[in-house]
């Protein structure tokens, strides 16, 4: 479990760096045609203005929960690696 953590946490930081950088997807978000682009970097995406809508997060952190439970099991003997 510690190793999934851990690479799961690394690219939380790469992302993080990335978008800080500038780089942002250039595709669309939803069906109202919000861009990727269009949300702030950071903690200004959960509390600021221009934040993603709840909904959003609900189904973002749904599919994190769905991997982790179905998806991402540990292999028991091989050194806790992931599936």
């Amino acid at each position: 479990v510690e190793i999934k953590h851990g690479r799961i946490s690394m690219l939380a930081f790469l992302g993080n760096v990335f978008t800080r950088a500038g780089f942002h997807w250039d595709n669309k978000i939803d069906l109202a045609g919000h861009m990727c682009k269009d949300y702030p970097n950071g903690l200004a995406a959960i509390f600021g203005p221009d934040a993603i809508p709840a909904q959003g997060f609900a189904q973002i952190f749904s599919l994190i929960g769905l991997m982790e439970l179905f998806f991402m099991k540990d292999i028991e003997g091989t050194g806790n690696e992931f599936v």
